[in-house]
């Protein structure tokens, strides 16, 4: 149907009711297995999750890559979209940091009137952590890598730095999982660890989000969806890698530094 604008007016589609309903039962059956320890109707909830996931994702790239949607226009309005995400993440994270140094700075009688409480032996900022940080900022200089190659329309140093950056992200998985499995605490010791694990944890989750976001740029980028004048999906998972990134040298900062 012809119209007289370069905006993008999607079509009826069931993916956001089928979605919200399929999330519903996801919580639902993360609340049975809580309470149960019956794992079948969150892994049936997650399943049906991502495949309709899947199939949404399958629309978007068919508008944006095939049929034209994506106009400057309809980029820009998505661009402005993910600033806004970005900034209530950042808001997230605020949070979290504001109940840190609330408790850090004034801590009660309940955890013996220091910080961090008392036998809670906290981790080296010098070892895995700092190992970690230097991780995520040699994947903030190989994405950048990667956005410069597609701007100069080099395929090929775009998919190297990808996969580096990737690979890091994974990396940076990796050894954050081992930290946990060394950890001396846990989630319930103390609220030293309710918040270290929230936080830290929340970022570990943040990666591999990001980690997935990269890897459907590389995919579709063997795929030819890109060029240098149209990737914003590539443009917006490095934009998502950044924040990423930038956040942990907070929650290094205050969470391994200020926490010892």
């Amino acid at each position: 149907m012809l119209k007289n604008h370069q905006f993008h007016l999607v079509d009826v589609s069931p993916w956001p009711l089928v979605i919200s309903l399929s999330l519903f039962s996801l919580v639902s059956g993360s609340s049975i297995f809580f309470n149960t320890k019956n794992y079948f109707p969150l892994m049936i909830s997650c399943l049906i999750s991502s495949l309709v996931s899947f199939l949404w994702w399958r629309d978007v790239h068919r508008e944006s890559t095939f049929q034209g949607h994506h106009t400057f226009f309809v980029t820009v309005s998505m661009k402005y979209g993910m600033i806004l995400f970005i900034a209530s993440e950042i808001f997230f994270f605020f949070s979290f940091f504001w109940s840190f140094f609330h408790h850090s700075l004034s801590p009660n009688q309940e955890i013996g009137l220091i910080w961090p409480p008392c036998m809670i032996t906290t981790f080296n900022p010098l070892h895995i952590p700092l190992v970690n940080t230097i991780v995520l900022l040699s994947s903030g200089v190989s994405v950048s890598w990667a956005h410069s190659s597609m701007v100069m329309n080099n395929f090929n140093q775009t998919k190297i730095s990808l996969i580096l950056t990737i690979m890091l992200g994974l990396y940076f998985t990796f050894l954050q999982s081992y930290e946990y499995m060394d950890s001396s605490f846990c989630i319930s010791d103390s609220v030293y660890g309710s918040t270290f694990f929230l936080t830290t944890g929340f970022h570990g989750l943040h990666v591999i989000v990001g980690t997935l976001f990269l890897i459907h740029s590389y995919l579709r980028l063997n795929k030819l969806h890109f060029n240098k004048f149209h990737h914003i999906g590539l443009e917006l998972a490095i934009w998502y890698w950044h924040f990423v990134d930038i956040v942990w040298l907070f929650v290094y900062t205050f969470m391994y530094w200020w926490g010892i």
